[in-house]
This record gives structure tokens, sequence and C-alpha cells, in this order.
């Protein structure tokens, strides 16, 4: 759909000739890291060289020390420890290096993910059941938990102590476990409010490697760190950004045998595996056994150290993959007809749809598939054992946990966070929700937030890529949210030789400005072709720019991120009235 572009003014004059001064970058770059809140030598140096030093201590996490002891306590009493994960990306990979560290360590300890499709997200009673049934007097769950009140009170009439490592949105009521380690609980003080469950579950890692005089162990699980953050999308600022790069470095340089395996299967390349990657590649294969069936089967590979076993794992994952696409093509083909039904006559409500026969495993996928083919806040349901159970997906700026949130009299459960959550809610509720969620998303909404916005960071001519450019700009990895790879804005360019659509409906083409010549492919950016076709087209870009390989080398390539004929008094009217809006709120 058509976008607004949104040009950010130019970073503060002043400070940009000053940050040029210090780290000798150009203007152009120095204008982007003020924008980014980068703007003097120290904080340039902490963000182009990220510290392991920089981690703040563990123990500022709220009962990081009940925790610590409770699992000490248990390892001398060679107790029964359960690591009770989730069946995504986040919560195999957290569950795995709890599961080795613990291992390392002594203690009898054994991983459990719940069934996505019979158990459902977070702890639950059938869980609890089995942690019973093999022993466990220790349960620590790990990326879910901070909403599971009930469940713990269940678990301690089995004379099972609970410790929670979240990182999701508390509820009213925060359960009463042994220890509870999430940096969003009211009064915690721990100064970074963003982890991964992951990251929380290396937090409690490095207390007992404190305690154990073996600072150094945590850091050797970077890589599930790195991985799990990637995939959950968390902001990439602070220490995620820290715990990623290490992690990156340590998949780059000397990959487990699982992740590597996982790497070969996918045809990754060893020594520049990047963020992106993981999101687009590796996530979706290690989500997929979740997704069609039993997700311990993630959690296999990722903690095998056999290296034929770990290639037999990598290529059930590969399987259920391709399995899970061709469900996920059917599901969204009759969804998105569905949608254009639903939004007939009012294109402004929000998508709230269910069909009892779409795939449980999917809809997560192509609700954020709808919201991108539709912008607009997506709720979709299917049902499971006679309850509609579903997944929701947001739009910038609408809190979609805070909607269901005034709903939640109309559900069974739901859980997440601003832009992503589930629910579960009785079939014959779902009219009344779909009317009172539609009411809620209007007042919530307003017309310039139904209008997909892409913001850049800087005009750019061609000639300003230059290998030094290049080089400095992949230094602003790894990106995420907080950290997004930079867009450029170039305009008037000339559109060089035969644009074509490659694969499923990519735009491939060349441009030219001042003589310089750059590759571009648009994915999914088919419906552009007849913009750059004509033979005298000029037009303007939005694009970011990535490393490109082909027969052994390596070279820039422009991304497409919009394209739209040249407009000169439209651009030179776009840059200055938002310079102008930038001046009046500094003033």
């Amino acid at each position: 759909m058509d976008a607004r572009w949104s040009i950010r003014a130019p970073g503060d004059s002043a400070k940009v000739r000053r940050l040029v001064e210090e780290i000798h970058v150009p203007q152009i770059i120095a204008s982007i890291l003020i924008n980014r809140g980068i703007e003097d030598y120290e904080s340039a140096k902490a963000f182009f060289r990220p510290s392991l030093d920089q981690l703040h201590n563990p123990f500022l996490m709220h009962d990081m020390e009940k925790a610590v002891s409770r699992v000490v306590k248990a390892k001398d009493g060679q107790e029964k420890i359960l690591v009770y994960g989730d069946y995504d990306v986040d919560g195999t990979n957290s569950a795995s290096l709890l599961y080795l560290f613990l291992r390392r360590i002594g203690c009898d300890v054994e991983v459990y993910i719940p069934d996505r499709m019979n158990e459902g997200y977070g702890i639950s009673e059938a869980g609890i059941n089995y942690a019973d049934s093999i022993g466990t007097s220790l349960l620590i769950s790990i990326d879910c938990g901070i909403t599971a009140v009930t469940q713990v009170e269940y678990a301690k009439t089995k004379n099972i102590d609970v410790i929670i490592c979240d990182h999701h949105e508390p509820g009213p009521e925060i359960p009463d476990a042994h220890a509870v380690l999430d940096t969003l609980k009211p009064g915690d003080l721990y100064p970074f409010k963003f982890l991964s469950g992951a990251g929380v579950g290396f937090k409690l890692i490095q207390g007992l490697a404190e305690y154990y005089s073996m600072r150094e162990v945590p850091y050797e699980y970077l890589d599930f760190v790195a991985i799990a953050a990637a995939a959950d999308i968390v902001p990439m600022v602070g220490e995620n950004r820290i715990l990623v790069h290490y992690g990156l470095k340590i998949i780059n340089e000397s990959p487990r045998a699982g992740i590597k395996a996982l790497m070969d299967s996918s045809n990754l390349r060893y020594g520049d595996l990047t963020a992106q990657q993981i999101v687009f590649v590796m996530a979706p294969r290690i989500n997929a056994v979740g997704r069609l069936g039993d997700a311990t089967r993630a959690v296999e590979l990722l903690t095998c150290d056999e290296e034929n076993r770990a290639k037999e794992c990598a290529l059930i994952l590969e399987e259920e993959n391709r399995n899970r696409r061709v469900i996920d093509e059917e599901t969204f083909n009759q969804a998105t007809i569905a949608a254009k039904e639903f939004l007939a006559g009012d294109d402004n409500k929000p998508i709230v749809m269910h069909n009892g026969d779409w795939h449980p495993g999917v809809i997560g996928i192509v609700a954020s598939r709808l919201v991108e083919k539709f912008y607009r806040p997506t709720v979709l349901l299917t049902t499971i054992d006679g309850v509609a159970k579903g997944s929701a997906r947001s739009i910038i700026n609408f809190n979609i946990y805070e909607a269901l949130r005034r709903c939640e009299h109309l559900l069974l459960q739901f859980g997440g966070h601003k832009y992503a959550a589930g629910l579960a809610l009785e079939i014959k509720n779902i009219p009344e929700f779909q009317a009172l969620f539609t009411e809620i998303a209007a007042e919530m909404l307003d017309e310039d937030m139904l209008t997909h916005e892409i913001t850049v960071d800087a005009h750019l001519r061609l000639a300003d890529i230059t290998p030094r450019f290049f080089r400095i700009l992949k230094q602003f990895a790894p990106f995420g949210p907080g950290n997004m790879r930079p867009i450029f804005f170039s305009n008037d360019l000339e559109v060089f030789g035969t644009p074509r659509i490659v694969g499923r409906d990519h735009l491939k083409l060349k441009v030219r400005q001042d003589g310089v010549v750059f590759d571009c492919i648009g994915f999914n950016l088919g419906s552009r072709l007849d913009i750059v076709s004509n033979r005298d087209a000029r037009i303007d870009m939005l694009f970011t720019i990535e490393e490109n390989s082909w027969n052994g080398n390596v070279f820039p390539q422009l991304k497409l991120r919009d394209v739209r004929p040249t407009n000169l008094q439209r651009t030179q009217d776009e840059i200055l009235s938002q310079i102008q809006a930038y001046q009046q709120e500094e003033a």
C-alpha cells in the first residue's frame, strides 16, 4: 500500500560538526548518530565498540538473590529442576541456555515445552502435573509465567517452588512465586527494561556464575541470547545490543553443533551472519516445529553436541518449515479474501476475524502479513477444543495489549505487549468482542495512524555511498527496533537499463545519478514496475544500503523500501516542511 514518507530533520548542526571532528565520520553519518542520541565521543565509542564491561550487575534485578539461593539449594540437595519454556524462538533458546548451564554446574535438570495446540502459551496445569510426576521440587519458567497466578498456587499444592524468568508485561497481580525475575515488575529497579526472555535467563546464570566464581562462563551462551533477542524483535539498544553483538560473534566464529547444522540446512554462510538473517531465515525454522508439533525438537537441536544427530534434527526443522509455509500461504490467501469482505464499506476499522479451520500454528504469521497488506490492527482467531484462540498484531502507535485489556471481561486469557499478543475467548463472545474491539480502536486510532509512514534518516546522493561510508554504516549493526538500519532518500534518479520482476514479485533495477550506478532490489514491490519502466522515468527512492555477494565478490546493494515518480517541487516542499517542523519543535 502507498506510504507517507517522513523525512527526519537533520541533527543539530553544532552537535553534528563537533561529532564529525571528534570521531572523524561523514556529516551524514554524524547527523544520523545525533538523531539516535549519540552526541559525543564516549557515547559513540560505546555504540561502535560494545563491551561486556557495560553490562549491569545481575543482582540489581529484584529477587535475583532469592532465585540464585534457591537454585544453589536445589543443586546441593540434588533436587529435580524443571526448566519450563515456551514454543517460540525466545522460549526454546532460553530453555536451552538454562538447561545447559544448570547441567554444567551439576544440577539434575530437564526441559519442558508446552504443546501449542493442547496447552497453549505459558505455565499449564498439565505442565505442572508432568513436573510433579517426575519428582520436580523446583520449576523455573523462562519467557513465560508473569501472569501465572493460579498456576503458581497450583504448583504449591504439589510442593513445587517456582522461579519465574519473564520479560512480558505483568498483570494486575504478580504470582506468589519463590522469586520473580521480570524488569517490568512494579518496583524493579534494574536499569534496562527491554531484555528478551533469554536475556533474563542470561542474567540468572550470571548471578549463579558469580556465586560459583565462574564469571566468564555465561558469555559462552550468548549465541542463544542473540538468536532469541533478534527473533523476538526486542529493542536493539543498551544491553540487548551488547549481548547480540557478542552472541553473533560466537555464531560466526565457532557455532555449536546444533546451530551449525541449522545454518547448513538453511544455506547460511559462516562469518557474516546478521540479526536480520536470524529473523528471516533461522527463526522461522525454529518456530516451525512448535507451530506444527512438538517444540522440544528445537531444544534437542539447540542443545545437541553430536554432529550427525544435529544434522538429523536440523533436517526435521527444515521439513516442518516447508510444511508450515504451505499452510501459511493457504491461510493467508483465505484470510485476505475474508479481510476484503470484512472491511468492505469501512476501511478504517481493525480486522477481527474467526475461522475454526485456520491452523493455530500460523495465524500469528498470517495476522502479521495482513497488517503489512492492509495496515490495520489485526486479530485472527481459530477454534481449539471448543474455544476461540488466536493472535493479535498491531501497527505503529496502536497499543494492542491495552486494547485487549479493555476487553478483558470478554476474554478467558490474554498476554503480550504493545504490538503483539495472544488471546482466548468463548466462541459465543466473538461478536461482542468484535464490536467492542472495533469501538475501542475507533477511540485509539486516528487517520494519520492508519497511513503507513516510513521515517527517512537522511537525504543522500549516490556519490555519497563511498567504500568508507559503507564500512562505517555496517558498524551500526546489530540492527533492530531502536537501532534500525538507516533509511535514505534519493531523488531525481535515472532508471538505467531494463527493470524486471524476479522471484516472487520482487522488483530489480539499476539507477544512475551523476554517473554513479547502483543495483537495487525491492522485495514485494513488483507493483511499482510501471513507475520505473518508462524509458525516460525519473524516480525518487527510499532505500537501505546492504551487503550483497555474488561469485565470491561482496558489494553494496540498495534495498528499496518505496519508489515513486520524481516531483522536484514536492520533494523540496517535503524537506522544507520537515525542517520547519523541527525548528518549531526546538523553539
